[in-house]
């Protein structure tokens, strides 16, 4: 096997590289973070103008064909746009939740209408997507959803509530999974729908986390009304269609690029800071935990590519999209403790400190390591996928 980049592959990583050099100010080097959007509304007003640069141009997609808004690249050239992105921490939070689940997820299920209403919007970064799967009752049991989907002449009456709706609050659409059939065994009977948001009867309500932030949101539907064009798929078929979402979204490099990023910041604060008159970087222990984590993100990163050249050859990841997920989620973590451990008490200082070390991102990074193994399924259930799926071992 090659795992060289061809010439086109690589000059265009270059140009992904020039553009952010010449698009992110010398401030969001410095003190920027993907994140920050969470906590202030200027960053998300920085972040809108840039995704919306980045839709100009053609590239938030660039895999779609470009009647859609794409540039009709290829999945590895997809995935290094991904990859360059978040080594960056260029703040595309507000558009992933579009182009990497709910686009190819419509692109796969959804209607040619749908496809022509709802995919060149994505790719331009106009709008902002929501994903209402998790339910108090139903987490990584996603199948015992009981949300409500009656249908009503030509509309669906919706009633119900999610919980750990990620950007909900900013969101102008949301993708929703609703039971359609009770009587059916609980992997039928359920359809996927595009719900707007401004829809009469929705009320989000935040969940700030433990970082202070407003990220997830509980949103509940009372007698909302959906047509019954935005359904996607067949009607009570709609697990088929989770299912492919949710392999989308676990197939990110995300985690390895930014993993990486953390990790030479790391090694370059062992190279330079102290401990007892020697450098950290002296100690033998700390070489052979650095060591150790360079090798897990460069694992993390050859799952995320084999993901993508399945994706380039046609094919819908499946267990192997879980491989990627479980194994980046779980690095997140131990980069994220083996940083604080590291950095000591001043790791554990917030951002904005004059005594925090390397911007406070690992205080950051380690209390939003919890929830990544958490959602989008948890490592358990990661780990069953793997097992039924792809080793065949019995349930």
């Amino acid at each position: 096997m090659d795992f060289r980049f061809t010439p086109a592959e690589q000059a265009w990583r270059q140009e992904l590289r020039t553009f952010l050099r010449q698009e992110l100010p010398q401030w969001y080097w410095e003190e920027g973070d993907p994140e920050d959007w969470t906590v202030s509304e200027e960053a998300w007003e920085f972040a809108s103008q840039f995704v919306r640069k980045l839709g100009r141009k053609g590239w938030l997609a660039v895999a779609w064909p470009k009647e859609w808004g794409g540039q009709a690249r290829s999945y590895i050239e997809q995935t290094i746009f991904a990859e360059e992105m978040a080594y960056h921490r260029a703040p595309l939070g507000r558009a992933t939740m579009g182009t990497r689940i709910v686009g190819p997820t419509i692109i796969v299920h959804g209607t040619e209408e749908q496809k022509r209403e709802y995919l060149s919007p994505i790719a331009s970064g106009e709008v902002v997507w929501c994903q209402g799967f998790s339910e108090p009752n139903a987490g990584s049991d996603l199948a015992s959803l009981q949300t409500r989907a009656v249908p009503d002449g030509d509309d669906f009456v919706i009633n119900g509530t999610k919980i750990w709706t990620s950007g909900a609050h900013k969101a102008d659409f949301c993708l929703l999974a609703a039971r359609t059939n009770p009587d059916a065994p609980k992997h039928r009977g359920i359809s996927l729908f595009i719900v707007p948001m401004k829809t009469p009867g929705i009320t989000v309500v935040p969940i700030i986390d433990m970082r202070d932030a407003h990220y997830f949101n509980q949103v509940f539907f009372d007698n909302v009304r959906v047509p019954r064009r935005n359904l996607i798929g067949q009607q009570d078929r709609g697990w088929y269609a989770i299912v492919t979402t949710l392999d989308f979204e676990r197939s990110g490099v995300e985690r390895s690029a930014e993993a990486r990023r953390v990790l030479e910041e790391l090694v370059e604060y062992a190279r330079t800071a102290t401990r007892n008159g020697r450098p950290l970087a002296a100690d033998p222990v700390v070489r052979h935990r650095l060591a150790d984590l360079a090798i897990g993100t460069e694992v993390a990163r050859m799952l995320a590519y084999r993901v993508a050249s399945m994706q380039a050859r046609g094919l819908i990841p499946n267990y192997e999209s879980s491989m990627s997920k479980l194994f980046g989620s779980e690095l997140s973590q131990r980069v994220a403790n083996t940083g604080l451990k590291l950095l000591g008490q001043a790791g554990v200082l917030v951002k904005g400190s004059r005594w925090a070390k390397l911007k406070g991102r690992l205080q950051w990074m380690w209390l939003e390591s919890f929830a990544n193994t958490i959602r989008a399924g948890t490592s358990e259930i990661q780990r069953n996928i793997i097992a039924v799926r792809g080793l065949g071992l019995p349930r």
